[in-house]
């Protein structure tokens, strides 16, 4: 298992890790590995195609049909010169 340090942490943070730690039962170190690990899986879930996660997100309402304009042919571009 590899290990780190973290210096320079603010007296805060450490105290607020300290009773989210307290809450969830855990030790401080245990706690920061967590938050560590959710942390860098939320990372790889970020990754997904935005249009995929609005479908998803959207999908329990249902859905609805939208009637699409007909497209007009191309114009013709403009000719140099002219």
């Amino acid at each position: 298992m590899a290990s780190i340090t973290i210096r320079n942490l603010d007296e805060q943070t450490k105290a607020q890790l300290r009773v989210r730690a307290a809450h969830h039962q855990r030790s401080m170190e245990e706690e920061a590995r967590n938050i560590l690990r959710e942390a860098v899986s939320a990372g790889a879930v970020a990754r997904h195609d935005l249009a995929q996660a609005i479908r998803r997100r959207f999908e329990p309402f249902g859905g609805c049909d939208i009637e699409l304009p007909a497209r007009a042919a191309m114009r013709e571009p403009p000719k140099p010169g002219k």
